[in-house]
């Protein structure tokens, strides 16, 4: 079957002198194109501050209008979240739908969003954003998406108040179902987080922009190290490719674990709204004992990247998990690669060797309450011996008269655990 063609808009933009306004217009062009929409014209205005009614001044308005009627297009996406009034009237000026940037990202999001639990954290900011807007051509729009609009065509004032009270409630009570749902999911999220807290696993967990290559990072690092039943993560070159936070436990050859997450992606001014739906999702990020930070090193925009990730996980809460921060996709620029100053290192998802030297920065961060020690195990306990075997990483073993002597690197929880077996007086650290 083909794809559906890619919907004509023109994009538009007011440049109050913000160093990054030329950074968030290519990052506007990206979000449309990942929308199934194509630029065919941008327009843009210097002004100090948005026209509170209009957001561009009035004569740009009507050029925008002509412009509108000259190409046939009928569909303009603005730059910034407008007010309620702002998107009424461009409408009315232009006669075109206006899809402000808040309302780009939402319908992504719920074209994107697979699991029950992303489906729902998209409806309840749609619902959210929807609120203040009941009274524009694109909140009605957005009711048909969340089924939580009112037909009916009123023609006097009166009528129109009531229908939009009624709407108003009727929207208040599928936020307060959603996020009923929402509370039950994360539980269940919650109990499973504490199951792997009990299972002593650390967790790492991938952050960054989006389409700085994170869900790449991971299915290498699964494909070398996952277990055999571990499934690849969905990539694509585009933004918010996956919306979904997936997790993966990763065995490395000297028995060492830990659990891998690949969080949603994060963009500049992402909806408040989004941010705050997200948070559950987000949650393995705010549990994780480390962040890694994927960085698009070939972006000239990289910085600006990088504050817009820590700015969102500012707001999420997350301030206080160690974070290392790596500078993906290196092989597409001249630098050498890979390479590492303190926390931060160069390489490249698609390098074996980039991958060895990640694995080892992070085992460095995550299991550095490991201790060395040595056993003698006596022979009737041999589900202890089989137990260091498949969860510690054994440096020797000698079978001795007394029983099995082992020389063992493992958590400190387990060297408490099997303390009477000890050998010596104090474990060493590694």
């Amino acid at each position: 079957m083909d794809e559906t063609p890619a919907t004509p808009v023109i994009t538009i933009g007011l440049n109050s002198g913000q160093a990054t306004f030329d950074y968030a217009m290519a990052e506007l062009d990206a979000l449309v194109e990942a929308n199934n929409m194509t630029v065919v014209e941008q327009v843009q205005q210097a002004l100090s501050k948005p026209n509170p009614g209009t957001y561009f001044g009035t004569g740009k308005v009507e050029e925008l209008a002509t412009i509108v009627a000259d190409d046939g297009v009928d569909t303009i996406v603005v730059n910034d979240e407008l007010t309620p009034s702002q998107i009424r009237n461009l409408e009315a000026g232009t006669k075109a739908r206006i899809i402000d940037r808040t309302g780009l990202i939402l319908e992504i999001f719920a074209n994107r969003a697979q699991s029950r639990e992303a489906k729902l954290q998209v409806q309840l900011a749609m619902l959210q954003y929807q609120l203040p807007r009941l009274h524009t051509s694109a909140s009605q729009r957005l009711d048909q998406q969340t089924g939580s609009g009112g037909g009916g065509g009123f023609t006097n004032r009166g009528a129109g108040e009531s229908q939009t009270e009624m709407s108003r409630r009727t929207i208040q009570r599928s936020i307060n179902h959603v996020n009923h749902e929402l509370k039950e999911i994360n539980q269940a999220a919650e109990t499973q987080r504490a199951q792997r807290e009990r299972n002593q696993l650390p967790s790492v967990a991938l952050v960054g922009y989006t389409n700085a290559g994170k869900s790449t990072l991971m299915n290498a690092l699964v494909q070398r190290f996952g277990k055999n039943e571990d499934k690849q993560v969905f990539v694509k070159n585009m933004l918010f490719a996956t919306l979904d936070t997936s997790v993966r436990q990763l065995i490395f050859p000297d028995q060492k674990k830990l659990l891998l997450s690949d969080t949603v992606g994060f963009v500049s001014q992402l909806p408040t709204n989004l941010v705050k739906a997200f948070r559950s999702t987000l949650a393995e990020a705010a549990n994780a004992d480390l962040l890694v930070q994927v960085v698009d090193y070939a972006d000239v925009n990289r910085e600006a990247m990088m504050a817009t990730t820590e700015k969102t996980l500012q707001e999420i809460g997350v301030t206080d998990v160690p974070m290392i921060t790596v500078f993906n996709k290196a092989d597409l620029t001249s630098a050498t690669y890979p390479s590492r100053a303190g926390d931060q290192l160069i390489l490249s998802a698609k390098d074996d060797a980039s991958i060895d030297m990640l694995v080892q920065t992070m085992k460095e961060k995550v299991f550095h309450n490991y201790v060395t020690a040595n056993f003698l195990i006596p022979f009737d306990a041999g589900d202890v011996v089989a137990y260091l075997n498949d969860h510690a990483n054994v440096l020797s073993t000698d079978y001795q008269a007394t029983g099995t002597a082992m020389r063992v690197e493992l958590p400190q929880a387990d060297f408490n655990r099997f303390r009477q077996y000890v050998v010596t007086d104090a474990p060493s650290e590694d």
